[in-house]
């Protein structure tokens, strides 16, 4: 009997290992997760978004049987820990909690260092908050069709705040301002918080800001709410109209945090994460904290998940675009 060829023996050898290799996988997967899995979250510590993290992980990892340990890494609008999560071995072990910046970056800097598309998988979007388009007490406008008729007026007059030059809030505005062809004056600073103690003390007069580190200025009195940015009134503030309400159809701005895992990570892990950050965000007990924060508990598929972030990807770039906003 003649014996094989090198040539068959080797394409043997290869096929076994294919088949070994692909065993292996299905069995790393299916004995996920066996370990604590680390959690980036993109912002510092008692932000809103480290809030969502710690409040839903605790209950994911109920469901995974396993830690879930939060790590934050702020800085450069989220491109750190994003960088870190895309660079990450994909097994599940690490993974990214990220915000509506994510979607702003590709059409804000010419060069990331990771590709927001192809570098990531979605696993699940968990919540939406819509912005309040908020005023210091000390401006007379008492509505949102005050402020356009009084920023025609006072053209370059009207200072509205944000979180810094390509925020959500900054944007928000700038999209605002398009849309009535206004002219205002931009006041960028270091962080939300900073820009929400300016305008109760009057230094600025509006702000597109996050609901949730907005809500205590305005039910304390220190800042009056027009709007709110959502497509319906925020059962936290349930008194405010939405800017359709308002005179000012189809302007929905939200500020979203979702899940993310690095390109290659296996569709039975993804599918793992997505269904214990799913039982997540249905808990009553997170539901009920989110909405207090004026946040909207939304979970989602990771298809579902994926549209969303794509789309928004591409609405931020062309309102960068059509208002030549560049980073500095």
């Amino acid at each position: 009997m003649a014996r094989p060829s090198k040539r068959i023996l080797l394409l043997l050898a290869m096929l076994a290992l294919g088949i070994t290799g692909s065993k292996a996988g299905f069995a790393a997967s299916n004995d996920w997760p066996n370990k604590p899995v680390r959690l980036i979250v993109t912002y510092p510590a008692g932000g809103g978004a480290d809030i969502v993290a710690r409040l839903v992980s605790a209950k994911m990892a109920q469901s995974l049987g396993q830690q879930i340990v939060v790590e934050n890494r702020p800085g450069a609008n989220g491109q750190i820990g994003a960088s870190a999560v895309a660079h990450s071995a994909p097994d599940g072990y690490t993974i990214l909690l990220d915000a509506t910046g994510f979607a702003i970056n590709p059409g804000l800097y010419k060069k990331l260092p990771y590709d927001s598309k192809n570098d990531f998988v979605p696993i699940s979007l968990l919540v939406k908050f819509p912005n309040l388009l908020v005023k210091t007490p000390k401006f007379g406008a008492g509505s949102v069709q005050d402020l356009v008729k009084m920023a025609k007026e006072q053209p370059g007059q009207i200072t509205y705040a944000s979180s810094g030059i390509g925020s959500v809030q900054h944007l928000a505005a700038a999209l605002f301002a398009s849309q009535f062809k206004l002219d205002m004056l931009h006041v960028p600073y270091k962080g939300g918080s900073p820009a929400m103690t300016d305008l109760a003390g009057g230094q600025v007069k509006i702000m597109f800001a996050n609901g949730a580190s907005s809500l205590p200025f305005v039910k304390s009195g220190k800042a009056v709410a027009l709007a709110t940015t959502g497509s319906e009134r925020s059962e936290a503030l349930p008194e405010g109209p939405t800017m359709a309400e308002a005179g000012v159809p189809g302007f929905e701005v939200y500020e979203w945090n979702a899940l993310f895992a690095p390109k290659g990570t296996s569709a039975e892990i993804i599918e793992k994460l997505s269904s214990a950050a799913h039982d997540a965000i249905g808990d009553a007990e997170v539901q009920k904290q989110l909405i207090s924060m004026g946040g909207e508990p939304i979970g989602g598929s990771p298809s579902d998940s994926k549209a969303f972030i794509y789309g928004e990807m591409e609405h931020w770039t062309k309102v960068i675009e059509e208002n030549n906003i560049e980073a500095q």
